[in-house]
């Protein structure tokens, strides 16, 4: 029983193998890895970008807030026109 599990957990190897020198990427994934690179960098950019804006808005919307507040604390509810 030993040996035939042995021998159905052994591996061959191919008989025809390349050699390693003469497998490589060529200029096709060369052109493959260059364009995944340029992507990744334009969507890190495109991403940082809008991180920025949403920033800059909350930024802008918290000054809108304090000075709404503080024109009605300077604003008493007495001097409000009557029509």
């Amino acid at each position: 029983m030993l040996p035939v599990l042995v021998a159905l957990a052994t591996t061959p190897t191919p008989a025809n193998t390349p050699d390693d020198s003469l497998v490589t990427p060529g200029p096709f994934g060369f052109g493959a890895i260059a364009f995944i690179g340029v992507a990744v960098f334009l969507l890190v950019w495109d991403m940082l970008r809008r991180i920025r804006r949403g920033r800059y808005r909350e930024e802008v919307n918290a000054e809108l807030d304090a000075e709404e507040q503080a024109r009605a604390a300077e604003t008493p509810d007495d001097a409000a026109p009557r029509a």
